[in-house]
Order: structure tokens, then sequence, then C-alpha cells
């Protein structure tokens, strides 16, 4: 054998045999599902992010099939956009509907539910992804769906190809904030139209074959409110990209400034309460600053808010920036504070967490798995407390840095991307892939 045949000898071996993960079996081939996956979006479009980066680093083959706005992914990581109607990118959604769309029943639902005051976006992704899987599905050992939990999750479990959902929280706890955060009758019904897919949800969880979640107390709450049992919910913490949310020693802190993420008009996220205790603060420290990792909604309760508090000059908002820019944020800010009513798992306290800040959070919902004892902890919803523990930390420049030393620790031991890679390899080749080879020899 020359050396030419010798070398081509090799190459053939070479791609005959299967590309190994991280823990010496065969790599798999991973789709992954999110209707609007881009990081500015919200806590989904990040989990996204980084879900996909881990995988990929692990070995694994991994696709993100997204409707817009798309992901932001590392390369590697194949992205198949899976354009919708898009109507909350367009001034007016009434006229946005073409002669052509009205031969797809979902491109006319989706117009229809828009202007009629729902959400169908995770219904009508469902659909248009099902369709594709249909002719697509042979290329991929399983899906993962991100928090889309539509019907379409459910045909593509039918035919055969493995389907595992993330539910990060219920969304029935934003409704139930919204609800009583609203006194206008007619609100409420608009409120109650927006949120109508979660009965499709509901149904979804309860039909699916596999569903993980992000803490004990989105375990709890999805078992309450989408009624599947806790023991058919298994968990899989988040994880923090600690190579990119780390302290920086050459920044320089702002003296009394704090930071947080909220999105401005959101109930759920508390912010009034964190501009309550800004207010009670201020005459104690004429400099405090305010930085919100948020857009302010022209002319919503926020701005209205901050008017008759008077902290207009004193709070910021930022919305639009790199992962980069954040991480400069956090660590040009002297303390962070998360004062949200509810989170599923607290991901901007984990990522403050991680930048060595020593911060101040509620105890809403699974917050407390996230800090522990890396934290002061409030009750949520009480500005106040908010304010106390902001002014002892302010006044001990000790105790911050003692906070700020545990919380990078707690997130370096505890919560890490890697370690979420490993543990959902592990799943998907134990209760996925080994139930359904099961399942096909019965």
């Amino acid at each position: 054998m020359n050396a030419r045949s010798l070398a081509q000898a090799h190459v053939d071996i070479a791609q005959a045999l299967p590309d190994l993960a991280a823990d010496g079996k065969p790599a798999l081939r991973i789709c992954l599902l999110g209707y609007r996956s881009h990081p500015f979006v919200g806590g989904q479009g990040i989990y996204l992010h980084y879900l996909s980066k881990a995988l990929l680093a692990f070995g694994h083959k991994v696709d993100v099939i997204s409707g817009p706005p798309y992901p932001e992914l590392v390369e590697g990581v194949g992205l198949i956009k899976m354009p919708s109607l898009d109507l909350f990118a367009v001034e007016e959604p009434l006229k946005a509907l073409k002669w052509s769309h009205l031969k797809s029943y979902t491109d006319t639902y989706e117009w229809w539910a828009k202007i009629t005051g729902g959400f169908a976006e995770p219904y009508t992704f469902g659909r248009r992804v099902a369709k594709y899987l249909k002719q697509h599905g042979h290329q991929y050992d399983l899906v993962h769906d991100n928090q889309c939990l539509a019907w379409g999750l459910l045909d593509i479990q039918k035919r055969g190809l493995p389907v595992v959902a993330t539910v990060h929280h219920p969304i029935t706890r934003d409704l139930e904030l919204k609800l009583a955060a609203e006194q206008h009758w007619g609100m409420r019904l608009l409120i109650k139209r927006w949120h109508s897919f979660l009965a499709m949800q509901e149904k979804v969880v309860r039909k699916l074959k596999h569903v993980i979640t992000v803490s004990e107390q989105s375990r709890s709450d999805i078992a309450a409110c989408f009624k599947r049992p806790v023991s058919a919910i298994d968990l899989i913490h988040n994880g923090i990209d600690t190579d990119v949310f780390k302290p920086d020693p050459n920044a320089n802190k702002t003296p009394f400034s704090l930071i947080t993420t909220a999105s401005a008009d959101q109930p759920l996220k508390g912010l009034r309460y964190l501009l309550e205790a800004m207010h009670l603060l201020r005459p104690h420290y004429p400099g405090i600053q305010l930085t919100v990792i948020g857009k302010l909604n022209a002319g919503g309760e926020t701005e209205q808010r901050l008017k008759a508090l008077q902290l207009e000059d004193a709070v910021h908002f930022v919305s639009g920036i790199s992962t980069q820019a954040l991480v400069a944020r956090y660590n040009q800010s002297q303390v962070a504070v998360v004062p949200s009513l509810y989170e599923g798992f607290g991901l901007p306290a984990g990522e403050a967490m991680a930048c060595g800040l020593p911060l101040v959070a509620t105890n809403g919902g699974a917050i407390p798995e996230v800090v522990g004892d890396a934290a002061l902890s409030v009750p949520a919803g009480d500005a106040r407390a908010i304010a106390e523990a902001v002014s002892q930390l302010f006044d001990k420049p000790a105790w911050r840095q003692m906070l700020a030393t545990k919380a990078r620790t707690r997130i370096e031991e505890t919560f890490c991307w890697a370690r979420v890679a490993a543990e959902l390899t592990h799943y998907y080749r134990t209760q996925m892939l080994t139930t359904e080879a099961a399942r096909a020899h019965r």
C-alpha cells in the first residue's frame, strides 16, 4: 500500500468511528427548541445560549431551532431559523397579514390571536417545528424544548422522537401577580386573554414523557399549577458561565451604586419595591444611583413611579447591551439587588454573585436556593427591608467584601455549565433514550 492509499485508509477509519462525548460514549445529535430566543428578550434566550454552548463543549452535535428574534449562538452550534410573522416587531400588526399568509392556517391564526390580544407564538412555533421535524427528525437523537410547551411537541413525541421539555417555572405565577396588580376590569380581561396559552401548556406538560425544571421551588409550582406529579419532574439546576461572569480587580467601584436586572413594568420582578427603597435611602445617601438592566416603557407605571418619588436623576435604565458590557456594569457597581417577588431560578442573582458582588435578594421563589447564605435575604415585597439591608452594606466595607467572596465561591462550587452538560447527558442517556429503546422492543 502506497503512502497515499495509507493516508486515505486512515481517513476512512476515522470517519467510520463515532464521535465521542466527554463521557467517552458516542456523541448525541441534539435539537434544542426556542420560540423566541434572543438573550435580550429574557432569561429563556440566555438559557438557550449557554445550554447549547455547554452541550457542544461536552462533545455533542447541537442545532437550535428558533423563531425570531433569533438567538446568539457560539460557533459550532447550528441555527435553523423558523420564521414567524414576528408581529411584535411590526408597527401596524392589523395590516401585517398578506394574501400569501391566508394559505397557511398557522400564519392566519398567529395574526388573529395578536390583533385580539392573545399570544400565539408558542402554539404556532410548535406547529411549524412539528412539520419541519416530520421531515428532518431522523437527523436527531432527541429534541429538548425550552418552555414552548406546545401541542406540536406531542406530535413529535408520538412519531417516536424522544422529547424533553425544560419548564423554568409555570407562567401561571406571572398571571397571578399581574392580575393582583391590576384593578381595571378591562385590563384584567386582556391579561387573561394574553395568557390563554397556559391552558395548552398545562395539558402538554401533563402528557410529555420527560419534563425537567431548574429548582425545587419550580418543581413544586409545576406540580401545583400544571398537575403533574412531583415524582415525574426531574431537577437539573441552571448554570452560570464563571469564565465570563467574574470579578474584575481593575474595575473602579462607583460609591453608593446599586444594580439590578428587571423588566420595568413586570410586577413579578418587584422593581417598585426597590424604587421605594431608593426613596427611603436617598436622604441618607444623596449620591445613591441605581442601574436597571432593562427597558423603561414610556408612560408606563415605572416611569410614573420614578416621577412621583423624584428619582428620575438617580435611576438609569440600560438595555440591549452585550454580555461583556453587562459584566463591566456589575463590576462597576457596589451592591446588587434582586427585588423579585418570584423567580423560578434567579439567573440575575447568580450572575451578580459570580462577578463578586455583595447581594441583597428577596426570598421570592427559588432565589434562596441560588444564593444560600452568601447574600442578605429580605422578605419579598418589603421596601423597608431592602433599604435596611442596602444601608448595612453601604456602611460596612468589610461585610461587603466578605459577602462578595462568599458569593463568588458559592457560584464556582455549586453552579457551572459544565456540570449542567454532564447531568443532562446522563439524563438523556439513562432516562430518555433507554426508556424509548425499551418501549420500542415491547
